[in-house]
Formats: structure tokens, C-alpha cells, sequence
């Protein structure tokens, strides 16, 4: 639905124009045809499968991106932040699926690391494709702001990427010392990275570097979190 809406924004853009739309793959008829039938088929799925408070997060979560994200891009620089709310949302909408209570903790804690690290996540994507941004007529940081002082800013949310992470291994989530332990060893790992980043101004290969280890940090914070509830889950 996303391609559908910014489809003449794309094709304006280098990092975008290759998208099956703007490059003529496919047309806008069928993508939003696609859209509308994966709408309602996951809207079917939940609602049968799971209960009705997830199908409302889902279907929050797509009118949150589609109808208020997508358009606010177009005229807000910051709208990343109010946007990052949707990647808070899936894993709220995964826990209530299993029959956990949306208000508690050790899941308002990781739906609270998705949100924040989205938004250091996009502003190094921005140091790399600024340029694009502007040619696609969206408003940007990095037109308010000099490259010094967005490297700065984003630096500063990393760290508080990295203090949120840190905190997972105090509020009970994970069940093995071990799964703490490599927690600890990958935000000290990502901080190491961070530090680098901050002292390569106007260097798009670290910026490019960072982007890529911010992701990579993620995904192993994903994987600690899986493999030792899988493994509490095998034990028992």
C-alpha cells in the first residue's frame, strides 16, 4: 500500500525508482488490488486465530503507517518519531496473540526499544540518501540541520537504543545468565561502533557501516530473545 501511495515520490528517487511500480514491473491497479486482498486476508487470520484486541492492533498499525506516517512525511521533518510507533506495535500485537496482558511490562519494554531504534536507524539512512530525500520534495534534518549536528543527535539516540537494550536484562525477560551475558557483550559491541561513527563526519562508507551494525544489533537482540524462551520452552 506504501509503494501505491508514494509511487510518484518514487520514481524521483535513485534508492527508490527500482520498486516494481515506478520501474513498470507491475501497475498501480494490481499493486493495490494485492494490498486490499493482504488486508483483509490478515485481518481474517487474526480475528479468526487470535482474538479481537490483536486484530485491532493490526489494523491500528496499517492505518497508523498508511494514513498518518505516509502523509506526514511529506510535510514534517520529524516524522519518524511519531512513525516509529509502528514498529512498537508488532511485537505488542504478537504477545497479545499468545494471551499476554497488553499492559505488561516486559513487553512495553521491547515495544519501547523498537520505537526508539527506529529512529537512529532512519536518520543514518538520511546521512547516506539526504540528497534523495530532496529530490523526492520531502522535508528533511538534514536541510535544518548541518551533518556535525545530525551525527550528533543520531549518536545520542543510539546511546539511548543501547540503554533500553541494556535494561532487558533487568526486568526478568530472558532466563539464562548466558543470554545476559551476550545481551551485555553486543550493546558494548554496538557502542564501540557508535563511537566510530561519530568521528567519521562526512564519511558515507561509515555511515553506510553503521546503518548495516544497527540492523545486524537488532536482529541479534531478536534472535537472544527467541533462542532463550525457546530453549526455557525445550527445558520444560
Amino acid at each position: 500500500m506504501n509503494h501505491f501511495q508514494e509511487r510518484g515520490t518514487d520514481i524521483l528517487m535513485d534508492r527508490t525508482k527500482g520498486r516494481p511500480i515506478p520501474s513498470g514491473l507491475v501497475t498501480p491497479a494490481f499493486v493495490i488490488t494485492v494490498s486490499v486482498f493482504f488486508l483483509f486476508a490478515g485481518s481474517a487470520v487474526l480475528f479468526l486465530k487470535t482474538n479481537l484486541l490483536t486484530l485491532y492492533i493490526g489494523l491500528f498499525t496499517f492505518l497508523w503507517y498508511n494514513a498518518v506516517y505516509t502523509p506526514l512525511k511529506k510535510v514534517m521533518a520529524l516524522a519518524i518519531i511519531p512513525g516509529s510507533l509502528v514498529g512498537a506495535l508488532p511485537p505488542l500485537a504478537g504477545w497479545t496473540a499468545a494471551g499476554g496482558s497488553l499492559g505488561d511490562d516486559k513487553i512495553l519494554l521491547i515495544a519501547a526499544y523498537f520505537f526508539i531504534w527506529q529512529i537512529p536507524h532512519f536518520w543514518i539512512l538520511l546521512l547516506v540518501y539526504g540528497k534523495d530525500y530532496d529530490k523526492g520534495g520531502f522535508p528533511t534534518l538534514t536541510n535544518i540541520l548541518s551533518q556535525t549536528q545530525l551525527i550528533r543527535i543520531t549518536f545520542t539516540w543510539i546511546l539511548l537504543t543501547i540503554a533500553v537494550a541494556l535494561s532487558i536484562n533487568f526486568f526478568g525477560i530472558l532466563n539464562y545468565y548466558i543470554s545476559n551475558a551476550l545481551l551485555t557483550i553486543l550493546c558494548f559491541w554496538i557502542f564501540t561502533m557508535s563511537l566510530k561513527f561519530l568521528n567519521r563526519t562526512g564519511d558515507k562508507k561509515s555511515f553506510k557501516n553503521m546503518f548495516i551494525n544497527i540492523n545486524i544489533f537488532t536482529l541479534l537482540i531478536i534472535t537472544i530473545l527467541s533462542v532463550d524462551k525457546l530453549l526455557k520452552l525445550i527445558s520444560e
